[in-house]
């Protein structure tokens, strides 16, 4: 199975991550975090994203804030799949990571998600490499119907409880 790449601007994403990880963990798709900035480490995000395909990743995402450029930054770098976690910071709520992420340029496409959605990042990167895993497409089936039955047995509380 292809491995995830988890790469942060910084520390301080990490409590966004974490979502990414325990969804990766739960779905058991392999997966390597770092903490590598487009800005501060440009060589060593550079470095990740040229040698990703060749040690077995299939995806990577990358979570940053404010001006939010390691996602493009890696994905310039690599035809690998790129997912953007933009994070929410204390300056304007996530949506200065959100426009920085989301605005590429043609040709070097970067998928987003929703500001501190990793979780859906995570889902993303699962689904990309159960392309060509049918038991990992079994776990997100199983996952989209655990997903239902709690909706709909909550539908059936409230409407027992509102009768």
């Amino acid at each position: 199975m292809k491995k995830v790449g988890i790469i942060m601007g910084s520390d301080s994403d990490l409590p966004v991550v974490e979502k990414a990880a325990s969804t990766l963990r739960e779905l058991g798709v392999p997966f390597e975090a770092h903490v590598f900035s487009a800005h501060r480490t440009p060589e060593e995000a550079r470095a990740f994203a040229l040698n990703a395909a060749d040690k077995g990743f299939g995806a990577i995402i990358a979570a940053a804030g404010k001006a939010a450029h390691l996602a493009g930054a890696l994905a310039a770098n690599t035809v690998l799949p790129v997912i953007g976690i933009p994070i929410k910071s204390s300056t304007l709520d996530g949506l200065d990571a959100l426009l920085s992420t989301v605005q590429m340029p043609s040709g070097i496409p970067v998928a987003t998600v929703a500001i501190d959605g990793a979780q859906n990042a995570a889902l993303l990167a699962a689904q990309i490499i159960a392309v060509e895993d049918k038991a990992l497409q079994e776990k997100l089936i199983a996952l989209r119907k655990a997903a239902k039955e709690k909706v709909l047995e909550k539908d059936k509380a409230i409407s027992e409880r509102l009768k």
